[in-house]
């Protein structure tokens, strides 16, 4: 499936600082509705955040999880990681990758709307409701919107396996209109009564009790002990930038490793559609990803972070890459898929938005008759005694979510992140080296061809996944230096969904949302 460049929704522009982008209009509206009537960064992103979790449900839902990084004009940045921990009934044997046994571990995307406000309120005299803010998710589900061409290509590439999901065929389809009545009562319990009805009140007993008929271990009480962490973002530098990344047990770290690796290299010295460019961003991966096994709950296993970011380890991995020749690829393969929100609003205070279900349509089991999709995030731990990522009560699993910041001269200036699991720090490697290195504007840098280590659903082998539009001579240079290559096609849903804010160090805001996606920026 590929999208012709005169589909790429974007805008590229300078404009006042007041800018959102998500995946999908109707979210970028519903943000924009509330960046319009004065709120900020972060309300507009829980009002767009609500809306994609109805109108993008193979990619994002309540019985998910989000990782928040955000940052006022002056670069004060904190992480929200609202991620859901494991419960405290863990059962014998392997974890299925989907149904009820991979139910595992709880969801906090609700929770996290929860801390992000206090936060908004507290730092930012941010004012707008909880309530309010829900509206335009609440109508959308009860009213419902014409289904994306992104749901229809990962309805259709899940088609022979839905059949044995309970409840998902009677709520979700490929085209037409999509409504979600229940959803959209689940949503204006929240909004009544607070986020915490998701955890601790009626509604929660609600999904309890859903979660016990579908067969997940999940109880009442691993729902009322889900809470958000906050924490500091990790640092790194990259040329004149300071990149912001979420810590431990996401693999922001992993992205910041590349970076740190390739700010030993001279991109700038190679065309951004040479092998000698693509190879160096791909020799770069696979050496942070080297040690991305050592990720995991730092309340329960040692933070590799300041080892991992260490300076004269980051220069040895540098100096480890073969200018011409390829390493194999060193990582088993992850799957996932998320969905990139962000927004600056006219102050300068900016928000980076990731939220989930793990595996596209999570576990593929509806809870109860809450209209709520439960994750399959409980696939994410290992079951080896012996990995720091093994399943543990109340842990939360290794995780693939990491938005990202970008810092100059010690205030925002870019905005960033993608959708794709074991692919979200190879975009971001890619599209931070074309906006830094090479000077690209991000509707530009989002319309490159990218790349992809590693497998996916329709293809098992550890090859480089490239799109084909990146050119026959870079791909027989890049097979002669040892890589094997699988084209993929130009703008494939394989590629991710990115999107990046730019802000001008005089305030002047551009960006966009990738032409992968069926969203975009609004300006303001």
């Amino acid at each position: 499936m590929s999208s012709p460049v005169t589909q790429t929704t974007r805008a590229d522009m300078s404009s006042r600082r007041a800018m959102i982008v998500t995946p999908h209009w109707l979210a970028s509206e519903a943000g924009a509705k509330v960046l319009r009537r004065g709120g900020n960064a972060i309300e507009a992103l829980v009002a767009a955040g609500a809306a994609l979790a109805v109108t993008y449900p193979h990619f994002c839902g309540l019985g998910g999880d989000a990782v928040w990084l955000v940052a006022d004009e002056t670069g004060k940045a904190e992480t929200f990681l609202g991620i859901g921990q494991a419960g405290g009934i863990i059962p014998e044997g392997d974890i299925p990758l989907r149904g009820a046994a991979s139910m595992l571990t709880t969801a906090c995307l609700v929770d996290s709307w929860d801390k992000v406000l206090a936060h908004s309120t507290a730092e930012w005299a941010g004012s707008e409701s909880l309530p309010s803010l829900l509206d335009d998710a609440i109508a959308l589900a009860e009213n419902g919107f014409e289904v994306s061409r992104s749901q229809s290509f990962w309805y259709e590439s899940r088609r022979s396996e839905l059949v044995r999901w309970p409840g998902f065929r009677d709520l979700f389809t490929s085209s037409g209109i999509q409504r979600q009545p229940a959803l959209g009562r689940t949503l204006d319990g929240i909004a009544r009564h607070g986020a915490r009805e998701f955890y601790e009140g009626a509604l929660a007993r609600q999904i309890a009790t859903g979660l016990a008929e579908a067969g997940s271990p999940l109880l009442a009480t691993d729902l009322a002990a889900t809470r958000t962490d906050i924490a500091p973002p990790l640092r790194q530098t990259y040329r004149d930038t300071t990149l912001l990344a979420p810590p431990p047990p996401t693999q922001g770290i992993t992205t910041l490793g590349i970076m740190g690796v390739l700010n030993h290299l001279p991109m700038s010295n190679f065309p951004p559609d040479s092998a000698g460019f693509y190879h160096r961003l791909i020799e770069a991966v696979k050496q942070a990803f080297l040690d991305r096994h050592t990720i995991a709950d730092p309340h329960y296993a040692a933070d590799v972070s300041p080892a991992l970011l260490d300076p004269v380890r980051l220069k040895a991995k540098a100096a480890a890459i073969d200018s011409s020749r390829a390493l194999p690829w060193p990582q088993p393969y992850r799957h996932g898929d998320t969905a990139l929100l962000a927004a600056v609003d006219e102050k300068g205070r900016c928000a980076s938005l990731l939220q989930s279900l793990y595996f596209d349509w999570g576990s593929g089991v509806v809870v109860g008759d809450t209209g709520i999709l439960w994750q399959n995030r409980g696939a994410a731990f290992s079951t080896d005694p012996t990995s720091p990522n093994v399943i543990r009560p109340g842990k939360r699993p290794f995780y693939t979510l990491n938005p990202g910041l970008a810092l100059k001269n010690g205030r925002p200036h870019l905005i960033y992140g993608t959708q794709g699991a074991d692919g979200q720090p190879q975009t971001l490697s890619l599209l931070l080296s074309l906006l830094v290195d090479h000077g690209l504007d991000p509707a530009a840098a989002l319309s490159r061809p990218r790349f992809l280590l590693g497998r996916t659903f329709s293809d098992s082998r550890d090859t480089l996944k490239i799109e084909e539009n990146v050119g026959l001579e870079t791909v027989s240079a890049l097979a002669a230096m040892g890589h094997e290559i699988s084209t993929i096609d130009s703008f494939s849903p394989l590629g991710g969904q990115a999107g990046v804010i730019r802000i001008g160090q005089d305030g002047a805001t551009d960006g966009a949302h990738d032409p992968r996606s069926d969203g975009g920026a609004i300006l303001l």
